[in-house]
């Protein structure tokens, strides 16, 4: 039962951020007097919907993603290219659909209150909202996260000694096996417990600049720790092994390894802490989706048997699986469990925003680089004195939209195949 409350929670979370998201769009496209005629979450067939005003409110039945329909999205027709578009040429079938789609809901009342006609500082703002709407509700959650409750920051003091050597793609409740190799840890002396004061004759402050330091390290290094009051030194036998890469859990290189996992506190955040950990997870965000391509073989891999990694590409069901799976275990107190709930509908509406960045159609970014192109061009034609060249027309690019569509959609039904025959888990 708790499994479906937290993915219920979960997935109206994922639909109050597209909603969100499309309200960025619908607020400024209005402020800006543009019209706009729909606003809906979802696609497909619309199972709810409310007229108020001018503008369609609803819910339609495919749940991942939402719209807002303005009207005039693309200029008119040149007059050079009214013969062309008698073409037989599919590309051209497709701008001229687009282009009448466009201007279909255009009355003559409205001519003055299209898309295009805006001026391009104000078509990259209102594609600009959406995603800030995301980035807003993202930064808002996380900052309440860090500053009210804290971040989980490991410290210098040992948590727990690794017995022996695993491989590194070993589940976390892998038994050490007969005869095997004590780790480096286990075989100085570790204990949990113990303080790390310094590293090979360098104190260290962070438990992540020592971490660093033991990957990059072999051979025999001396650590000073402090035991029950007292400092003593530890020899240890570094060994190069294999690991993940930080950051990852499906990508391995060949590190010192020491044997040893910190203990963590709760810190509470100031302003610039939580700046710095936003700009981390922004970066981190961003490096993900450059990664999404590489993605792929994993994800027809995990479909037919293969393991699922952790930072695997997940959907609207994966991630309200996740979400139902926090609710449900056993392993974290339930204010912990909330608290990653809200962290990772954060961590989504921060992958909706950098995504939308993506300079491509139909996606914001892609209408944000052509509102930029026409605003660059126009100002190089009125500095060197030649006619304005007018507004950059977005139709001509529909071909590689569609392209670009069906793609996504072809990644989206990947992944939603792999949620659904092998779901990603956290415990």
């Amino acid at each position: 039962m708790l499994v479906v409350v937290g993915i219920l929670i979960f997935f109206f979370g994922l639909l109050f951020s597209i909603a969100w998201h499309e309200l960025g769009h619908l607020a400024t496209a209005k402020m800006f007097g543009v019209k706009v005629t729909e606003y809906m979450v979802g696609f497909g067939r619309t199972i709810w919907s409310r007229k108020k005003g001018e503008t369609e409110y609803g819910v339609k039945l495919i749940p991942f993603g939402g719209y807002i329909r303005m009207i005039g999205m693309f200029p008119p027709q040149k007059d050079e290219e009214m013969g062309r578009s008698a073409s037989s040429s599919p590309f051209r079938a497709m701008i001229d659909d687009a282009r009448q789609m466009s201007a279909e809901d255009i009355k003559p009342e409205d001519a003055h209150r299209q898309f295009y006609q805006r001026s391009p500082w104000k078509r990259i703002i209102v594609m600009m909202a959406g995603p800030v709407m995301n980035l807003i509700l993202a930064v808002g959650i996380f900052s309440a996260i860090l500053m009210g409750h804290g971040l989980n920051t490991p410290t210098l003091t040992v948590s727990t000694v690794s017995e022996c050597v695993l491989p590194a793609d070993a589940p976390d409740t892998q038994k050490c096996p007969p005869g095997a190799k004590p780790s480096p840890a286990a075989a100085a002396g570790f204990k949990p417990g113990d303080r790390i004061v310094e590293f090979n004759g360098k104190p260290f402050h962070t438990w992540d600049e020592l971490q660093l330091e033991i990957r990059k390290s072999h051979g025999t290094v001396p650590v000073v720790v402090e035991r029950d009051g007292h400092r003593q030194t530890l020899t240890a036998d570094l060994m190069q092994t294999e690991r993940p890469k930080l950051n990852s859990t499906s990508e391995y290189e060949t590190v010192g390894f020491l044997g040893l996992s910190p203990t963590s506190v709760l810190v509470k955040q100031d302003i610039g802490g939580v700046a710095d950990t936003i700009g981390e997870f922004v970066s981190l965000t961003a490096q993900k989706i450059v990664e999404l391509p590489q993605r792929i073989p994993d994800l027809v891999s995990a479909i037919f048997g293969g393991e699922r990694h952790k930072d695997s590409p997940v959907g609207i069901v994966g991630a309200s699986r996740l979400g139902g799976e926090v609710l449900a275990t056993d392993q974290i107190a339930v204010d912990e469990r909330i608290i990653l709930m809200f962290n990772l509908l954060a961590g989504v509406n921060l992958s909706l925003f950098v995504f939308n960045l993506l300079p491509l159609l139909p996606l914001d970014g892609g209408h944000v680089a052509g509102a930029a192109w026409e605003w660059i061009r126009r100002s190089f034609a009125k500095l060197v004195k030649r006619p304005d060249p007018g507004p950059f027309d977005t139709a001509r690019l529909m071909p590689l939209a569609y392209a670009v569509s069906l793609v996504f959609i072809a990644y989206s039904l990947l992944v939603l195949v792999a949620d659904i025959v092998n779901p990603v888990t956290l415990y």
